[in-house]
């Protein structure tokens, strides 16, 4: 019985132009072509998937966070009803 190993492999066409600047990126920084564009694929990849997670607001919704920042609105029964539960729980006189 052998174990296969941990690995998936990718496969893409390339231009030759984009074939040569990544091989001498990799001569640069002292890899071999397969590490530089592993490194760099996986660095696109994490940056991707923050990116994703990062909240954008448009003017109109910065505006509106802002305002209820400075001014927010009065406490309504639930909000008043959660922070009297959160009190009790956490008995805060």
């Amino acid at each position: 019985m052998t174990s296969q190993p941990n690995t998936a492999r990718l496969e893409a066409r390339i231009s030759r132009d984009l074939h040569q600047t990544l091989k001498r990126a990799a001569e640069l920084q002292g890899r071999t072509m397969t590490d530089f564009v592993v490194a760099a694929v996986q660095e696109a990849a994490h940056r991707a998937i923050e990116d994703a997670g990062i909240i954008r607001l448009s003017l109109a919704d910065q505006q509106s966070l802002a305002d209820a920042l400075i001014s927010p609105p009065k406490p309504n029964p639930a909000m008043k009803r959660a922070f009297t539960r959160r009190n009790e729980l956490l008995r805060v006189k």
